[in-house]
């Protein structure tokens, strides 16, 4: 492959390498030693390019020096946006007991809670009030009114914020981290009366009207949608508001292999620009025509972000397709790769943090696996009729974008859905006439008598859609889930996909020996993950309140908790499901072969060699002169350590997380005393050990 076409491909790649490296080594350079290294570099570049530019050994080293300084602009523009770096960020305050915070996102329902993001102004502590910066996410009761409130709207809000826990329990979920990304640090619970309006918001900018007509949109699918389920999915589908689907519909998505069409991408901004272009033909006339053409589009695409308030997803996806708007009048001046990383670029230049979004990675994978990949595919077979045509496009894109994301959708969604090829031949379509249908539902809104109709028929329609994905799921084998893969797996079978694509592309030898590489070490990385997750393994998650321990070993696991948290199906997928899936669990009983027995108050467990007490109410009798593995407090029942040290002698003390906060010092105390190993569950996380 020839690198001069491909500029911008090369700038976005470095860019993203210095944005990789500010995210996961940012100390590596201060922020003023990073803008000093940018700037000399940067002035550098123009002198070595244009003085010395006659000799080949110059343009190659004018070469390294313009890309290391992008290296470094990617790598600044990470510090630069990271916010927990500033003077005033409230990581920094301490004894706060309210605040004042400015609303900057929609309301977002959850299933107890509404969820709204604020950005303070200024906080209160013991010497007053003073600036402060920072994001915070805020949780209301559902019967608070606080859906109705507008972007910029000021609040007072009671109590101290809290720092979001990182994640505790192994293969857990990182919300920290998660949120992190978003320059979101803290959040709190607000309890009814702890937070007043102060200030209806003044900023009447582009922010605060593209919220106003995303509730608008979102009221127009709530009067004209009866059904939740099916308003759910048109609000997805649309508008990218993802709040109203629930686990049955988004399981039944991921299965079928059509999850992608709950949210807004490239695929639904495609849909409505290929519209625009289908109504502009008769218009294609002049040299000028299809600059207008562009325009036209560019500002009817933004017009759609900004009634879906200017959503991340829809954000995206329109930024990224404005590119390829532009590009289409220029002809071949440009090529779509080059497009694609300047959208890209732009991007991440406005918030490097996107390259941790998994919407965006997976976004530009399948449009890239589509543009490579689609057309040899589509070329393999000629199809005999229209239909047959029209079918065998849609499967060549659905093989493309599948073949381009399946190493990433393995590792973050942990199955592969089986008939994805059956499931979009109807689905694609079926969204597409949804999207559309939506669409003209919100512009004919203000005509009664025409959207009552077709509010109807739409929700008729997508009732339909959905019948025909939960059918998908419920055949024989429909997904094949429980699939684990490492970090390390996940980059292995990625290039070996890539290598295997160039293999047949270009037919070399030393190809064919980089896949086979590949191959083996995907092979041995697999074996190695697999004999790992065969080990005997012992475990007491963190799950403030509960109880919970759990003995896997050769994909089975044998679960203790208390009743509430077995049939709290959220916090079991959250909290235990991402250890069993990296563990390759496939079976969970009450019985693998542990011996075990009950006392009043007490339970005894015996396997791989170990013996485990496990004490969970204050009313229990002990048995003297007992010599044990591990011994697990549950519920405050110890009322002192010493009351045990007379009758057992143990390796190893382990207070779970439904004992409190003040019994865990209170106890661990006890123990650094009689120097007797403790581990507190709810204070160091999950404790793992291997048998």
């Amino acid at each position: 492959m020839r690198w001069i076409p491909f500029a911008m491909v090369r700038i976005a790649a470095f860019f993203i390498a210095g944005v990789l490296l500010g995210i996961f080594s940012p100390d590596i350079l201060t922020r003023h030693t990073a803008i000093v290294m940018f700037i000399c570099i940067s002035l550098s570049y123009f002198p070595v390019k244009f003085l010395l530019h006659n000799s080949h050994w110059i343009k190659n080293i004018s070469g390294f020096i313009g890309l290391t300084s992008v290296v470094l602009g990617g790598y600044l523009n990470v510090h630069l946006r990271n916010q927990s770096l500033w003077s005033n960020h409230l990581l920094r305050e301490t004894s706060i007991d309210r605040y004042q915070i400015k609303l900057i996102t929609p309301a977002e329902e959850k299933a107890k809670s509404w969820k709204r993001v604020g950005e303070v102004i200024s906080v209160h502590t013991p010497t007053g009030w003073k600036s402060a910066r920072g994001r915070i996410n805020l949780y209301w009761p559902k019967q608070e009114e606080v859906a109705a409130m507008d972007y910029g709207d000021i609040l007072l809000v009671n109590g101290t914020p809290r720092e979001i826990e990182h994640a505790y329990n192994p293969h857990e979920f990182d919300l920290k981290q998660h949120n992190s990304f978003k320059n979101i640090y803290h959040q709190q619970y607000i309890r009814t009366g702890g937070w007043a309006l102060v200030k209806t918001s003044t900023d009447r900018g582009f922010l605060f009207y593209a919220h106003r007509a995303r509730t608008a949109a979102v009221n127009v699918f709530q009067k004209s949608i009866k059904s939740k389920q099916e308003r759910g999915i048109l609000m997805a589908l649309v508008l990218g508001v993802t709040d109203g689907l629930d686990n049955d519909i988004l399981t039944a998505y991921s299965a079928s292999g059509a999850m992608h069409v709950l949210a807004v991408s490239g695929m639904h901004v495609s849909i409505i620009y290929g519209i625009l272009l289908f109504f502009s033909k008769p218009f294609r006339k002049g040299a000028m025509a299809e600059w207008i053409i562009a325009i036209t589009s560019l500002v009817l695409l933004w017009l759609y972000a900004f009634i879906t308030g200017l959503s991340p997803s829809v954000l995206r996806a329109v930024a990224m397709f404005s590119f390829v708007v532009i590009a289409k009048p220029l002809g071949r001046t440009t090529n779509i790769y080059n497009t694609l990383a300047a959208s890209a670029f732009c991007l991440l230049l406005y918030d490097p943090y996107l390259i941790m979004s998994v919407g965006f990675q997976l976004s530009y994978l399948a449009v890239l696996g589509i543009v490579y990949l689609q057309r040899p595919i589509y070329n393999l077979w000629e199809a005999p009729t229209s239909f047959l045509n029209w079918a065998w496009q849609i499967t060549t894109v659905s093989i493309a974008a599948q073949l381009s994301t399946l190493a990433l959708s393995i590792y973050f969604f942990h199955q592969f859905p089986v008939y994805f090829l059956v499931a979009n031949l109807f689905i694609i379509p079926a969204s597409c006439v949804v999207l559309v249908a939506g669409i003209f539902l919100l512009l004919l809104s203000p005509v009664p008598l025409i959207s009552v109709w077709l509010g109807i028929g739409l929700e008729w329609f997508v009732h339909l859609m959905n019948k025909g994905i939960f059918l998908m799921e419920d055949l024989p084998f429909s997904v094949i889930d429980h699939l684990s893969i490492t970090t390390f797996q996940c980059y292995l079978l990625f290039f070996m996909i890539l290598a295997a694509i160039l293999l047949f592309q270009f037919r070399k030898f030393k190809t064919l020996i980089i896949v086979v590489t590949l191959a083996l070490l995907f092979s041995a990385a697999s074996w190695q993950h697999f004999d790992e997750s065969n080990k005997k393994r012992f475990t007491v998650y963190r799950i403030p309140g509960h109880r919970a321990i759990e003995w896997d070993h050769n994909g089975q696991s044998y679960f203790i908790a208390d009743s509430t948290l077995l049939h709290d199906t959220q916090k079991l997928k959250f909290h235990i499901q991402p250890n069993r899936t990296a563990n390759l669990v496939h079976t969970v009983s009450s019985n693998i072969g542990a011996s075990s027995s009950s006392a009043k108050g007490l339970s005894f467990f015996h396997t791989a060699g170990k013996t485990f007490l496990w004490i969970q109410s204050k009313d229990f009798q002990l048995p003297t002169h007992l010599i044990i593995d591990y011994l697990i407090v549950s519920n405050n029942s110890l009322s002192s350590l010493k009351s045990v040290v007379g009758h057992i002698q143990f390796q190893q003390l382990i207070l779970d997380s439904s004992n409190t906060y003040q019994y865990n010092q209170r106890i661990e105390k006890e123990a650094v005393a009689m120097n007797a190993p403790c581990f507190s569950v709810l204070t160091k996380g999950a404790f793992v050990a291997d048998l």
